[in-house]
């Protein structure tokens, strides 16, 4: 579903962020043969010229186009050094936030070193001269509310953070020494290229990375868009590890510092000898080659004036530019193309104009037919590629979803263009294939071929493009305010447009109207789409056919496959034939197809009455309770946009009484939503979106946007769900979908399926997806009819109303659904959600394989019940436990221990939001159990830590919480989803947080050393602790241990064989070697010394016992406490914990009896 006027369309491109992710990608240089201009380069910057040791820098003129909604300054400087920074000063607001751009990506990669950008933005996190403890920056930012994140892209890195407006110049100090003066810690080279390759691992088995990378692979020959972007520890090491082979490398030495001591000289020329003692934290000499390359790499590709950066602040912007200029103006500038662009495309001729099927891991069926693009930035204007995505995405009546959707061919579409890199993009159309649809992908591209043959002799009215500036130019004047971080990363990453320095803002965000007079003329706007839509031929087009290797065969016999070399996935390419193409280039002859019409949901009344509010209301008001319903309403008074929030939760417990009727109400949600999607289509276009979900309880309605027509999507909403009659063929098609969902599931990674078994375990009425799986089959539409007039006979409703609608209206509103309903009350004691607790003195584990036998992680979710969420001391006590282990747990055992990429320590509110507890996930190569053996030794390590901590450093952490309660909501959406909770459990405590500040103070490290001891430590005899272990199954390769190889090389040199001087340092570049490359090793040492074939046999036979007597390190499976309890059924699990009590309202509001309106 194309989302023209909000999001991206669907794609197979993924983009790596931390914290539980990270990544991105650069071509050879003389690809680079063009730099993007940016617009108002004419205009005369102003030098401010500044007092003291603060460099000047320069102003642009213009102030910033913005909405007038909008109440936050702008500026735009540039430094002496070249640097581009926009200042925003947000008076009101409690948090800040920096991210900084860098217009180098993976694309920039060496030929011979895949994943070196990607690399760069791990290791240039650790630590800087001026700040050179390693987790200095995570430490400080996890204190002051805040945390960072970063992602390498193809043509651009981003690094970001957010914190507490009053940390600003300290984050932003720590921030920007990162860019002129790393210290690449050598000692966490080795680690952070585990975590490059733990990273790739994660992904390895993820269909969305190995399409994306059959789609690079699949490009010209020796183009930088074939690189494999997030690199692994083999492609970051090959060329060290093949330069030591030749005796070429003997070491690289550090400076004094520990900081870059990168060699002037080329990357091939052998480093200089280690210095002595060194660790081999670094590497050992491969490590060493791979740091100096990327120091030498980082040195000629991070230039200042490939940077852009955004800073929010609450201070004014003078002062912020002041602070940019002190921080950044030590960045050197080299004077680098400052923009770089790709000016050739991957996709020629010779690699479109064809089919390619590629093998899935997930069981789905999809299809996607892309064009090569021209890059869309420059035409800013009137966005052509948009504009085409507009009609080619569209759901409504006559679209190419409609018809496809009506022949029971797919599920989803999406189109719309797609960045490749700077220089280069696609166009893409992206369908989700039902089982049949799979069968037809010919008819089905075809079809798309028909559309476009529809739009090329289609008249495109001025209408279309002044519909579309309306929608976009209302969402700019009344969007609401993103959290900072996700403003400031937008904003440095589109300052790289080139656009009129004062619309960096505007450009990317709205359209004008096409030239009245002229058109087509040479940039009219419609001469703009015409000639996009002349690139989208089927000469110039490449599908790609998804599905596993059996249905690809099923339906087209056993074919010539090919495996690409990074992920092994498997793809065949053949050639369109002679007669497709002549179908695709014939005119359009289906005639369910045709253009839409004028949207009818665009917003009239976008009437505010804003007035003055000194202090906003905390709380939402019980406005109107019946036998039936309760309405919570709160009329917007802090953000002043004619837009609602509306939450109708209609309760029944029929809806999940069994795992069958659980799959019906999850069915009749998927069928109500199906039903009215060519009617939604234009609301969603329009701004007002809604959702109709499922849950343990009933059914959710959410409705959002402009709150002018809301009531006539509402009404619309509800009629169909009370009049849905059960179309069989439809009901077929959601019931494959949702099977293959399901099923699908079971091969998301590791770390997904422990916590789903825990948050299974840990609810009271849940029921497992192979139950729903084992139903879902049989179940007919006669059965789902009847189910839903069950679901809908008698209910209990409530609700929550937030944002531009009065009482009254709010009111008319629930009558309205009630009456079109037609439900009878039904009590709601029994309609609460109950969560299950591990009781004191239990240690659980429940046990369980991976269900992918081709995934290499394992994992571990570990859970500490942490008390009720109703004693205020004991939460406020627990929350700064955890506020003391987060940032410690990822720094402990993801980058000191190396256990995997994914690492999280977290609170977990339990189902009902009465009981809490502390959540700590580990993905991992090492087995659940050794992972629980570490998790027990962080606990306890922590146990001294807070004993240890000093006073200032213990205040810190407490006003970091604190920073956390008091933090304002940025948007009408989080102040609605803050309420919603307490309406949601019954409990009704809107003002916990503010008790919680209240309380803070006053709580002393003896409490929490008492709350740790009771409740978390490994030690206690009261502790509540059960954890879920998913094991992978597939085999690890065996390894040598250190002293394993001592022995060995000992046995060989008493035979009176000669080994290398560098024979053990070479096995152990990576630490503890494979068996296989031990064995080789020895091959060629024998081979060297000419040992007899007999000898070498006889040697051979003591390596065995010698593994066994000295077993590897990695090879340690961990051993679990003899007071664990280990159960491999969750049912058995659940029946071991305790069950949490009925809700009950901490507070009797006293909104009722009042005035109606």
């Amino acid at each position: 579903m194309q989302r023209l006027l909000a999001s991206r369309p669907i794609s197979f491109s993924p983009i790596l962020r931390r914290p539980f992710t990270r990544n991105r990608l650069k071509p050879p240089p003389r690809l680079f043969l063009r730099t993007m201009a940016t617009p108002s380069q004419d205009i005369q910057w102003q030098h401010v010229q500044t007092k003291g040791p603060t460099p000047s820098y320069n102003v642009f003129p213009k102030p910033v186009r913005k909405s007038e909604n909008d109440d936050r300054e702008y500026r735009i400087i540039r430094l002496e050094n070249g640097l581009e920074a926009m200042v925003i000063q947000d008076a009101t607001a409690d948090k800040a936030a920096a991210s900084l751009d860098v217009a180098v990506g993976h694309l920039h990669d060496p030929d011979d070193m895949p994943g070196l950008a990607h690399f760069c933005e791990h290791l240039l996190f650790m630590g800087t001269e001026i700040y050179p403890k390693e987790n200095e920056y995570s430490e400080y930012l996890a204190k002051n509310n805040g945390y960072s994140n970063a992602f390498t892209g193809t043509t651009n890195t981003n690094y970001f953070f957010t914190v507490s407006t009053g940390a600003l110049s300290g984050a932003l100090s720590r921030f920007a020494a990162f860019f002129h003066c790393p210290l690449f810690d050598p000692s966490c080279t080795t680690r952070e290229l585990n975590a490059v390759d733990s990273e790739h691992k994660k992904n390895h088995q993820n269909d969305i990375w190995r399409i994306y990378q059959i789609n690079k692979h699949l490009s010209k020959e020796g183009h930088p868009w074939r690189k494999f972007g997030s690199g692994n520890k083999d492609s970051l090491t090959k060329v060290g590890r093949e330069l030591k082979a030749k005796g070429l490398l003997n070491g690289t030495s550090r400076s004094a510092t520990g900081s870059l001591a990168a060699t002037p000289s080329a990357s091939r020329v052998p480093s200089p000898a280690p210095s002595a003692g060194e660790s081999e934290d670094d590497g050992g000499v491969v490590g060493r080659e791979t740091r100096r390359r990327l120091v030498e790499w980082w040195s000629k590709e991070y230039d200042a004036n490939r940077m852009r950066l955004c800073v929010i602040g609450k201070e004014p912007v003078e002062e912020l530019s002041d602070l940019v200029s002190k921080l950044f103006s030590p960045i050197p500038n080299s004077n680098l193309d400052p923009l770089p662009m790709i000016p050739e495309h991957p996709f020629g001729p010779n690699e479109t104009g064809t089919l390619v099927s590629v093998q899935t891991i997930m069981g789905f069926h999809a299809l996607e037919v892309s064009f090569p693009l021209p890059y869309q930035p420059p035409f800013w204007r009137h966005q052509p590629g948009n504009f085409l995505a507009h009609f080619i995405g569209h759901e409504g009546p006559g679209s190419l979803h409609s018809y496809l959707k009506h022949k029971g061919w797919v599920s989803a579409l999406s189109a719309g263009p797609q960045p490749l890199a700077r220089g280069i993009a696609m166009f893409k159309v992206t369908l989700r294939l039902t089982k049949e649809g799979f069968e037809n992908h010919r008819e089905i591209t075809l079809a798309v071929y028909k559309y476009l043959s529809l739009l090329h002799s289609s008249e495109f009215p001025a209408w279309y493009q002044r519909e579309i500036r309306t929608i976009r130019s209302m969402q700019f004047q009344f969007a609401e305010k993103r959290r900072p971080e996700d403003y400031a990363l937008w904003v440095a990453e589109h300052m790289s447009w080139p656009v009129p320095r004062d619309a960096i803002i505007s450009a990317p965000r709205v359209v004008e109207d096409w030239d009245s007079k002229n058109p087509l003329g040479p940039g009219g706007g419609e001469r703009e789409v015409r000639e996009t839509l002349e690139g989208l031929n089927v000469e110039k087009g490449r599908t790609v056919l998804m599905a596993k290797k059996e249905e690809h065969e099923r339906i087209a016999g056993v074919k010539d496959w090919q495996t690409e070399p990074w992920y092994g996935t498997g793809f065949a390419v053949e050639r369109y034939d002679e007669e497709f193409v002549k179908q695709a280039q014939s005119p359009n002859d289906i005639a369910e197809l045709f253009l839409p019409g004028p949207n009818e949901f665009i917003p009239e009344n976008l009437k505010i009455e804003k007035r003055e509010i000194e202090t906003p209301e905390k709380r939402p008001h019980l406005i109107r309770k019946t036998p039936l319903s309760e309405l919570w309403h709160k009329k917007d008074d802090q953000w002043w946009v004619p837009k609602a929030q509306v939450i109708i939760d209609i309760r029944t417990p029929v809806a999940n009484e069994s795992p069958r009727a659980s799959a019906m109400t999850r069915l009749f949600a998927e069928l109500v939503t199906d039903s009215l999607t060519e009617y939604s289509y234009d609301a969603d276009l329009a701004g007002l979106t809604y959702s109709f979900a499922s849950h343990n309880l009933g059914v959710f309605v959410s409705l959002n946007g402009y709150n002018d027509k809301l009531h006539v999507l509402a009404k619309d909403i509800f009629e169909k769900a009370r009049t849905l009659i059960v179309n069989p063929e439809r009901l077929e098609t959601k019931k494959q979908e949702l099977k293959r969902d399901w099923e699908n599931f079971f091969f998301e990674q590791s770390f997904r399926l422990s916590d789903y078994f825990a948050r299974y375990v840990l609810t009271e009425k849940h029921w497992l997806l192979q139950e729903k799986l084992d139903e879902i089959s049989t179940i007919t539409a006669e059965e789902v009819q009847a189910h839903i007039a069950r679901l809908l006979s008698e209910v209990q409703i409530r609700a929550l109303i937030v944002g531009n609608m009065y009482k009254d209206e709010a009111i008319r509103l629930m009558e309205q659904s009630e009456e079109i309903l037609q439900a009878s009350p039904i009590s709601s004691d029994q309609l609460y959600e109950t969560a299950l607790f591990p009781p004191q003195g239990s240690n659980l584990i429940l046990s369980t394989p991976a269900s992918n036998p081709n995934e290499p992680n394992s994992a571990l979710t570990y859970f500490i019940y942490a008390g009720s969420l109703l004693d205020r001391r004991l939460r406020v006590i627990s929350s700064l436990v955890i506020q003391l282990l987060t940032e410690p747990a990822f720094n402990i055992l993801r980058t000191r221990e190396q256990l995997g990429y994914i690492v999280s320590c977290s609170p977990w509110t339990l189902s009902g939001d009465g009981v809490r507890g502390i959540r700590i996930v580990v993905q991992s190569e090492r087995s659940p159990a050794y992972l629980e053996q570490r998790v027990d030794a962080f606990l306890d390590e922590m146990k001294e830590t807070i004993e240890k901590m000093p006073e200032d450093e213990w205040e810190a952490q407490k006003e970091g919480l604190k920073h956390k309660w008091v933090e304002k909501h940025k948007n009408m959406s989080e102040e609605t989803n803050s309420y919603w909770p307490h309406i949601d459990s019954g409990y009704l405590d809107f003002l916990r947080r503010d008790e919680n500040v209240e309380i803070l103070p006053s709580v002393t490290r003896e409490e929490v050393l008492s709350f740790f001891n009771t409740y978390v430590h490994p030690a206690s005899s009261s502790r509540g602790k059960l954890s879920v272990h998913v094991k992978s199954r597939k085999p690890r390769p065996a390894k040598i241990s250190l002293p394993a190889i001592d022995a060995i090389s000992e046995l060989v040199a008493s035979n009176g064989v000669t080994l290398d001087p560098q024979f053990k340092e070479n096995l152990t570049t990576d630490g503890e070697p494979s068996v296989e490359q031990l064995t080789a090793a020895l091959k060629d040492a024998f081979v060297s010394a000419q040992v007899s074939p007999e000898q070498s046999q006889q040697i051979a036979s003591h390596v065995s016992a010698i593994c066994e007597k000295f077993p590897a390190d990695s090879a340690d499976e961990g051993q679990l406490p003899e007071n664990a309890k280990v159960i491999e059924d969750p049912k058995v699990v659940k029946a071991e914990l305790k069950r949490s009590g009925p809700p009950k309202p901490v507070t009797d509001w006293g909104d009722l009896p009042i005035s109606r309106f």
